[in-house]
């Protein structure tokens, strides 16, 4: 055995297999790694089990993705391909579940629901609905 070809411990030097993060063992976009650190150096617990950071991870990638789906087809509809804060105020205020979970949140730039309260709307009367029947039966005149 030559002198030069062994590493530290007694490891063999040379080529040296290429690291896997834990994001990717658990098939995740989220940092795992990122996500370990910030529950230890929080104080959340004494101890942080292996198992709570890729859960945490988990969970919060399905709810940036379902902001993003919805905030996209918001986007869509308003024929922009940019999703801006207005699309994400959209998005979460018309889904049920989203909403409840950030009813407290403000989102910057996101304006308000477009709501316009039933007594501000025009009182429609027996005379307004015979003019716009009159109006629609009428065929225009050829010049």
């Amino acid at each position: 055995m030559e002198a030069g070809k062994v590493g530290k411990g007694g490891r063999r030097g040379g080529d040296r297999k290429k690291s896997v993060t834990k994001s990717t063992k658990a098939g995740l976009q989220f940092p795992v790694g990122r996500i370990a650190r910030f529950l230890k150096k929080g104080r959340y617990s004494q101890r942080v089990g292996t198992g709570a950071p890729i859960y945490l991870a988990a969970v919060l990638e399905y709810l940036a993705a379902e902001v993003l789906e919805l905030a996209g087809n918001a986007a869509r509809d308003n024929k922009k391909s940019r999703i801006i804060p207005r699309h994400v105020l959209l998005a979460v205020r018309n889904d049920e579940e989203l909403g409840k979970l950030l009813a407290g949140v403000t989102i910057a730039s996101g304006g308000v629901l477009p709501n316009i309260h039933s007594v501000l709307l025009p009182k429609k009367t027996e005379k307004n609905e015979k003019v716009a029947e009159g109006k629609a039966t009428k065929s225009p005149k050829k010049a």
